[in-house]
């Protein structure tokens, strides 16, 4: 298939997460240039606020962006993923 961004498809991946474990899958389908849309709903509060932290600190050690876009739902682009909110400026 024909595509303007060369090898590269364009990916969003939607987590529902149950535990603290599946953080780990979150930074990694950032770090394999996926963007990320998390709904942390089916977890504790304070479980669901570390798998947050854990995934935004990751992400943000790849160059990547966190935008949080309610209480419990976040969005998790990498470095080649211009992220605008609300007609704001992205990167």
């Amino acid at each position: 298939m024909f595509s303007p961004f060369g090898d590269w498809l364009p990916e969003v991946v939607v987590f529902h997460p149950q535990r603290f474990e599946d953080a780990q899958l979150i930074v990694l389908a950032v770090r394999d240039n996926k963007t990320a849309l998390v709904h942390a709903g089916a977890m504790e509060r304070l479980e669901a606020q570390r798998l947050i932290d854990f995934v935004a600190g990751g992400v943000s050690a790849m160059d990547g962006r966190a935008e949080c876009l309610d209480e419990l739902t976040f969005v998790f682009t990498p470095d080649i993923v211009q992220l605008t909110r609300d007609g704001g400026t992205g990167r």
